[in-house]
C-alpha cells in the first residue's frame, strides 16, 4: 500500500497534497527545523511546490511507499513528516516544526508507521541522526530502535564532515544489522548510548 491514512491518539498520518503548500513549506523553510537534514531548508512557495513535486507526489505513484504528513486531529494541517525509503537501507526519517518539539508527537507517529511497516512485512528499518541532533536521537530510543553503530561522512549536500549513529529496528524477529555504512565510512561503535 502507500501511505494509507492512519489516526491515532491525537494525529491524522496521510499523503501531503497540493491544497497543504503552505504548510509544506512552514515546515521545510525553517533553518532550525531543517538543519540536520539531507537539503537546504526551503526559500519561497515555488521551491516549496517542486520539492512537493519531487519527493512527495512522485512517490504518490509508487505502488508501496510512507510518506507521511503529521496533522494534528484538530484541523488536519500538517505541522511535520515521517518517511520510509524503500532502498535496502528502509531508512525512516522525520521532522516536526519547532513549536510542537517535545511533546512526543513525533514519537508517537514514527511508532505509528512502524507498526503499519510491519503489517505490510517490511523486515527491518534503519535511522541516522548526527551525533550533534541529540533529541532525534531521543525519539530512536522512544520508539525501540537500538543502537548499531556510528559513522563518518562527508555529507552532501551541504558539504560537511558529520558524524552519524545509525539505529536499527528488526520487525521480522531477525537478527541482523545494517552494514552499508559500516562498510563505506570510517566507523566505531560508541559506548553507552
Amino acid at each position: 500500500m502507500n501511505t494509507p491514512t492512519l489516526n491515532i491518539r491525537r494525529l491524522i498520518l496521510r499523503k501531503f497534497n497540493e491544497n497543504d503548500l503552505k504548510a509544506f513549506y512552514d515546515i521545510f523553510s525553517n533553518k532550525e527545523v531543517n538543519q540536520f537534514l539531507p537539503w537546504f531548508p526551503l526559500k519561497n512557495l515555488a521551491e516549496a511546490k517542486s520539492f512537493y513535486q519531487e519527493r512527495y507526489a512522485s512517490i504518490y505513484q509508487k505502488k508501496q511507499r510512507y510518506a507521511y504528513a503529521i496533522c494534528l486531529k484538530e484541523n488536519n494541517t500538517p505541522i511535520g513528516y515521517v518517511n520510509i525509503n524503500l532502498d535496502e537501507s528502509h531508512d525512516l526519517g522525520y521532522g516536526l516544526k519547532k513549536e510542537y518539539w517535545h511533546q512526543e508527537i513525533v514519537s508517537d507517529a514514527v511508532k505509528a508507521v512502524i507498526q503499519q511497516s510491519q503489517k505490510e512485512r517490511l523486515n527491518y528499518l534503519t535511522a541516522t541522526h548526527d551525533i550533534k541532533n541529540i533529541h532525534s536521537g531521543h525519539v530512536m530510543k522512544k520508539v525501540v530502535m537500538h543502537y548499531c553503530y556510528s559513522y563518518k561522512e562527508q555529507w552532501i549536500p551541504k558539504n560537511i564532515p558529520v558524524i552519524f549513529r545509525m539505529y536499527q529496528i528488526n520487525l521480522d524477529g531477525k537478527k541482523r544489522i545494517y552494514q552499508k555504512y559500516w562498510n563505506q565510512y570510517e566507523h566505531f561503535i560508541e559506548e553507552n548510548i
